[in-house]
């Protein structure tokens, strides 16, 4: 089966996300002062929206049978 490019950059949000969530961590962990608080609160809100969104649109490609990992 091939891989679809949509399905790349899917794969590709969902590495991206999980980047996120670990530098929201690590800088929540390592800030200084609340505006950093927020900022990476902020970040990492927004990661688990995204990764919500992109899990979901992972799930309907493979309903459609049109996803592919590459294996």
């Amino acid at each position: 089966m091939i891989v679809r490019p949509c399905d790349i950059n899917i794969s590709k949000t969902l590495d991206l996300v999980e980047q996120m969530i670990l530098l929201a961590d690590q800088g929540d962990a390592d800030r200084e002062d609340a505006g950093c608080g927020i900022m990476y609160g902020i970040l990492r809100d927004s990661a688990y929206r995204l990764k919500k969104i992109a899990e979901k649109e992972r799930e309907s490609h493979i309903q459609k049978g049109w996803w592919c990992d590459g294996e």
